[in-house]
């Protein structure tokens, strides 16, 4: 019998399985949001709450535990520092499951899994502003007038593997 046997198989054995999850979480916690099938947003949203609920106990021990499964130093100070300091009001559901729909190859179901708390990055306006006028430099001596300042050379283009471009554009080979 398989009593409490259950587990989202995903169509994985072991070892891909928690693969596949810990990449899941890695890109959720670098990117706040990602897109992919339901199930495997089901799967690894546990692991994802896990993890920040470790963040959210700042000691050694949680690092490393976190760091068992991120194995990314910097992704592990990320989420110390910045990601589970977001959640310290919250009890629990740091995720949530979006829907969004069939994919059209294969039928398979959709979804965004996301962190409740995120962070809106700004994104730069078109706009630029003017430059200030700028003021205009009177010249107090008559020969810094008459002095001009030799124009810079021109560094010499990159050559393409040294100069393999010449051979591959000649005229000949042109049909």
């Amino acid at each position: 019998m398989r009593h409490r046997k259950k587990k989202f198989r995903l169509n994985r054995f072991g070892s891909w399985r928690r693969a596949t999850l810990k990449s899941l979480c890695r890109n959720l916690l670098i990117h706040q949001s990602i897109r992919t099938t339901k199930n495997k947003a089901s799967a690894a949203r546990p692991l994802a709450e896990k993890l920040i609920q470790l963040g959210k106990t700042n000691n050694l021990a949680s690092r490393r535990r976190a760091f068992a499964i991120l194995q990314d130093h910097r992704l592990v100070q990320q989420l110390f520092g910045e990601i589970a300091p977001r959640f310290l009001n919250r009890k629990g559901g740091y995720c949530r499951i979006l829907t969004l729909g069939q994919r059209r190859g294969d039928g398979a179901s959709l979804a965004i899994l996301e962190l409740t708390e995120k962070i809106q990055l700004r994104k730069k306006s078109a706009k630029k502003e003017p430059a200030p006028p700028k003021e205009k430099e009177e010249i107090t001596k008559p020969s810094a007038a008459l002095e001009k300042k030799p124009p810079k050379s021109e560094k010499p283009k990159r050559q393409f593997l040294g100069g393999l471009r010449k051979i591959f554009k000649k005229e000949r080979d042109a049909l």
